[in-house]
C-alpha cells in the first residue's frame, strides 16, 4: 500500500474513511470492533466521525492485514508492540522521485518563462530601433531616385 496524502480536515465521515483507505464502510465498522486504536466519535445524529489518527491506523491496520499477510490478531500485536506511526507504510520511493521530478519541471518552465519575460523587456527597446531602421530603410527603397 502506498503512503497517501489525507485531506487536512479534523473530523472525517466513514465514507470518506472508507474511500480513501480502498475499503468498505462494513470492513471499517468490524474493525472497529476488533482494533482499539480506532474510536470514532458520534455525532448528534450518531453518525461516526473520525479524527487523523484513527485514519492513520485505519491505513496500518490495512497495511498489515492486506499487504503484510498479518492475522487480526497478529495485526493486533503489531499495533501494540510497535505502535500505529511505525505499521504506517513508507512513501512510494517511485512516486516521491515522480513528484519531485514534477517540481522540478514546474520551476524550471517557470525560471524559463521569467528569464524570457527579462531578455524580451532588456531587448525590447533594441527591437524597436531595428524596427524602425528597417522601415526607414523599406521607404528608402520605395522612393524613386531624383538625378
Amino acid at each position: 500500500m502506498d503512503r497517501i496524502d489525507l485531506p487536512d480536515k479534523l473530523f472525517f465521515k466513514i465514507g470518506e474513511v472508507a474511500e480513501l483507505a480502498g475499503i468498505k464502510p462494513h470492513v471499517l465498522r468490524y474493525w472497529e470492533t476488533e482494533f482499539p486504536h480506532i474510536k470514532p466519535q458520534k455525532s448528534r445524529s450518531g453518525q461516526r466521525l473520525y479524527r487523523r489518527r484513527d485514519l492513520e491506523a485505519v491505513l496500518a491496520i490495512k497495511h498489515l492485514l492486506y499487504d503484510l499477510k498479518f492475522t487480526i490478531d497478529g495485526a493486533r500485536r503489531q499495533l501494540r508492540e510497535a505502535g500505529v506511526e511505525a505499521t504506517i507504510p513508507p512513501p512510494d520511493p517511485e512516486k516521491v522521485a515522480a513528484t519531485v521530478r514534477e517540481q522540478a519541471m514546474e520551476e524550471t518552465a517557470n525560471r524559463v518563462a521569467v528569464a524570457r519575460a527579462e531578455l524580451t523587456r532588456r531587448h525590447e527597446g533594441h527591437l524597436l530601433e531595428l524596427r524602425a531602421e528597417v522601415k526607414k530603410f523599406l521607404e528608402a527603397l520605395d522612393k524613386p531616385e531624383t538625378r
